[in-house]
Protein backbone atom coordinates (compact mmCIF):
# COMPACT_ATOMS: atom_id res chain seq x y z
CA UNK A 1 0.00 0.00 0.00
CA UNK A 2 1.53 3.29 -1.07
CA UNK A 3 1.72 6.00 1.85
CA UNK A 4 -0.60 8.29 0.17
CA UNK A 5 -3.50 4.89 0.10
CA UNK A 6 -2.68 4.17 3.97
CA UNK A 7 -5.81 4.13 6.35
CA UNK A 8 -5.92 4.91 10.00
CA UNK A 9 -3.78 2.14 11.45
CA UNK A 10 -3.80 0.84 15.01
CA UNK A 11 -1.76 3.19 17.98
CA UNK A 12 0.01 0.92 20.80
CA UNK A 13 -3.18 0.90 22.09
CA UNK A 14 -4.94 -0.60 19.61
CA UNK A 15 -6.82 2.32 18.90
CA UNK A 16 -6.67 2.95 14.92
CA UNK A 17 -5.70 6.64 14.20
CA UNK A 18 -4.53 8.84 11.47
CA UNK A 19 -0.95 7.04 10.22
CA UNK A 20 1.17 10.82 10.31
CA UNK A 21 -0.13 10.55 14.44
CA UNK A 22 2.24 7.17 14.96
CA UNK A 23 5.23 8.91 14.03
CA UNK A 24 6.17 9.81 17.48
CA UNK A 25 5.00 10.27 20.74
CA UNK A 26 4.45 13.67 20.58
CA UNK A 27 2.69 13.85 17.50
CA UNK A 28 0.28 11.27 18.63
CA UNK A 29 -0.75 13.36 22.18
CA UNK A 30 -1.40 16.54 19.49
CA UNK A 31 -3.25 14.20 17.26
CA UNK A 32 -5.26 12.91 19.73
CA UNK A 33 -6.17 15.86 22.06
CA UNK A 34 -5.39 18.92 20.08
CA UNK A 35 -5.80 18.40 15.82
CA UNK A 36 -8.99 19.21 14.29
CA UNK A 37 -10.83 20.30 17.77
CA UNK A 38 -12.14 24.09 17.67
CA UNK A 39 -9.99 26.87 18.67
CA UNK A 40 -11.71 29.82 19.74
CA UNK A 41 -10.25 33.15 20.63
CA UNK A 42 -7.83 36.00 18.82
CA UNK A 43 -5.12 35.05 20.60
CA UNK A 44 -5.25 31.38 20.62
CA UNK A 45 -5.47 31.45 16.76
CA UNK A 46 -2.71 34.05 16.37
CA UNK A 47 -0.77 31.50 18.00
CA UNK A 48 -2.09 28.59 15.42
CA UNK A 49 -1.24 31.09 12.65
CA UNK A 50 2.26 32.09 13.68
CA UNK A 51 3.24 28.52 14.39
CA UNK A 52 1.79 27.36 10.78
CA UNK A 53 3.83 30.01 9.22
CA UNK A 54 7.11 29.45 11.38
CA UNK A 55 6.47 25.56 10.47
CA UNK A 56 6.57 26.32 6.17
CA UNK A 57 9.53 24.40 5.14
CA UNK A 58 9.80 22.53 8.14
CA UNK A 59 8.29 19.44 10.09
CA UNK A 60 5.18 20.32 12.11
CA UNK A 61 7.26 17.95 14.51
CA UNK A 62 10.11 21.00 14.91
CA UNK A 63 7.57 23.27 16.11
CA UNK A 64 5.52 21.24 18.12
CA UNK A 65 8.68 19.95 19.75
CA UNK A 66 9.90 23.91 20.56
CA UNK A 67 5.52 25.77 21.37
CA UNK A 68 6.76 26.35 24.72
CA UNK A 69 9.77 28.48 23.97
CA UNK A 70 7.74 30.02 21.32
CA UNK A 71 4.80 31.05 24.23
CA UNK A 72 7.60 31.94 26.40
CA UNK A 73 9.35 34.01 23.68
CA UNK A 74 5.84 35.65 22.33
CA UNK A 75 4.77 36.46 25.44
CA UNK A 76 1.90 33.97 25.19
CA UNK A 77 0.94 34.97 21.84
CA UNK A 78 -0.71 38.35 23.44
CA UNK A 79 -2.04 40.24 20.59
CA UNK A 80 -1.54 43.27 22.19
CA UNK A 81 1.38 42.35 23.95
CA UNK A 82 3.65 41.27 20.43
CA UNK A 83 2.11 44.34 18.72
CA UNK A 84 4.28 46.76 21.19
CA UNK A 85 7.39 44.67 20.72
CA UNK A 86 10.41 46.57 20.07
CA UNK A 87 13.41 46.62 18.36
CA UNK A 88 15.92 45.11 21.17
CA UNK A 89 12.79 42.58 21.37
CA UNK A 90 13.44 41.77 17.58
CA UNK A 91 17.10 41.59 18.50
CA UNK A 92 16.00 39.38 20.86
CA UNK A 93 14.06 36.74 18.92
CA UNK A 94 16.44 36.51 16.33
CA UNK A 95 18.92 35.32 19.13
CA UNK A 96 17.10 32.63 20.94
CA UNK A 97 17.47 29.56 20.64
CA UNK A 98 14.37 28.20 21.92
CA UNK A 99 12.33 29.04 18.70
CA UNK A 100 13.01 28.73 14.89
CA UNK A 101 15.80 32.27 13.85
CA UNK A 102 13.93 32.96 11.07
CA UNK A 103 13.91 36.80 9.87
CA UNK A 104 11.48 36.74 7.52
CA UNK A 105 9.00 34.79 9.75
CA UNK A 106 9.83 36.48 12.95
CA UNK A 107 9.36 39.64 11.10
CA UNK A 108 5.91 38.85 9.71
CA UNK A 109 4.90 37.73 13.20
CA UNK A 110 5.62 41.03 14.99
CA UNK A 111 3.89 42.98 12.00
CA UNK A 112 0.61 40.73 11.76
CA UNK A 113 0.69 41.71 15.92
CA UNK A 114 0.55 45.22 15.20
CA UNK A 115 -2.37 45.13 12.69
CA UNK A 116 -4.39 42.70 14.38
CA UNK A 117 -4.05 44.70 17.69
CA UNK A 118 -5.85 47.61 15.31
CA UNK A 119 -8.91 45.29 15.38
CA UNK A 120 -12.13 44.95 17.35
CA UNK A 121 -11.83 41.80 19.39
CA UNK A 122 -13.22 38.71 18.44
CA UNK A 123 -12.69 40.03 14.76
CA UNK A 124 -9.63 37.81 13.92
CA UNK A 125 -12.02 34.76 15.29
CA UNK A 126 -14.71 35.93 13.49
CA UNK A 127 -13.02 35.82 10.40
CA UNK A 128 -11.36 32.68 10.20
CA UNK A 129 -14.10 30.76 11.29
CA UNK A 130 -16.19 32.37 8.82
CA UNK A 131 -14.11 30.08 5.66
CA UNK A 132 -15.23 26.84 7.55
CA UNK A 133 -17.12 25.11 5.38
CA UNK A 134 -20.29 23.05 5.97
CA UNK A 135 -19.46 19.41 6.97
CA UNK A 136 -21.61 18.13 5.13
CA UNK A 137 -20.37 19.40 2.03
CA UNK A 138 -17.15 17.69 2.43
CA UNK A 139 -16.36 13.81 2.02
CA UNK A 140 -14.68 11.98 5.28
CA UNK A 141 -11.61 11.08 4.03
CA UNK A 142 -10.91 7.14 4.15
CA UNK A 143 -7.16 7.66 2.92
CA UNK A 144 -4.41 9.83 3.44
CA UNK A 145 -4.44 10.72 -0.56
CA UNK A 146 -8.09 11.52 0.28
CA UNK A 147 -6.91 14.76 2.81
CA UNK A 148 -6.39 18.02 0.81
CA UNK A 149 -3.53 20.05 0.79
CA UNK A 150 -5.43 23.32 -0.31
CA UNK A 151 -9.08 24.10 -0.47
CA UNK A 152 -11.14 26.97 -2.27
CA UNK A 153 -11.94 27.63 1.43
CA UNK A 154 -8.55 28.21 2.33
CA UNK A 155 -7.48 29.97 -0.85
CA UNK A 156 -10.07 32.57 -0.05
CA UNK A 157 -9.16 32.69 3.70
CA UNK A 158 -5.42 33.47 2.82
CA UNK A 159 -6.32 36.14 0.09
CA UNK A 160 -8.67 38.33 2.56
CA UNK A 161 -6.03 37.86 5.16
CA UNK A 162 -2.91 39.00 2.47
CA UNK A 163 -6.16 41.98 1.75
CA UNK A 164 -6.24 42.99 5.44
CA UNK A 165 -2.59 43.18 5.65
CA UNK A 166 -1.55 39.65 7.34
CA UNK A 167 1.54 38.20 5.87
CA UNK A 168 3.20 35.21 5.41
CA UNK A 169 0.19 32.91 4.41
CA UNK A 170 -1.09 31.07 1.58
CA UNK A 171 -3.85 29.11 0.59
CA UNK A 172 -1.88 25.87 2.37
CA UNK A 173 -0.46 27.59 5.76
CA UNK A 174 -4.26 28.47 5.90
CA UNK A 175 -5.61 24.80 4.92
CA UNK A 176 -2.82 23.75 7.72
CA UNK A 177 -4.59 26.39 10.09
CA UNK A 178 -8.16 25.07 9.10
CA UNK A 179 -7.22 21.45 9.97
CA UNK A 180 -5.57 22.44 13.06
CA UNK A 181 -8.24 24.42 14.55
CA UNK A 182 -11.08 22.70 13.92
CA UNK A 183 -12.90 23.86 10.98
CA UNK A 184 -12.95 20.74 9.14
CA UNK A 185 -12.12 17.33 10.77
CA UNK A 186 -9.60 15.91 7.96
CA UNK A 187 -9.19 12.81 10.68
CA UNK A 188 -9.35 9.18 8.53
CA UNK A 189 -13.00 7.89 8.70
CA UNK A 190 -11.73 4.90 10.81
CA UNK A 191 -9.85 7.28 13.34
CA UNK A 192 -11.00 6.88 17.06
CA UNK A 193 -10.57 10.94 17.17
CA UNK A 194 -12.35 11.95 14.17
CA UNK A 195 -15.46 14.33 15.57
CA UNK A 196 -13.80 14.49 19.18
CA UNK A 197 -15.04 17.53 21.24
CA UNK A 198 -17.32 18.97 18.76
Amino acid sequence: MSAPERRAEPAADGGPRCPWGLATEDYLVYHDTEWGRPVHGDDALFERLCLEAFQSGLSWLTILRRREGFRTAFAGFAIPVVAKFTEADRERLLGDAGIIRNRAKIDATLANAKVLADWPAGELEALIWSYAPDPATRPVPRTLSDVPAVTPESTALAKELKRRGIRFVGPTTAYALMQACGLVDDHLVDCLARGGER
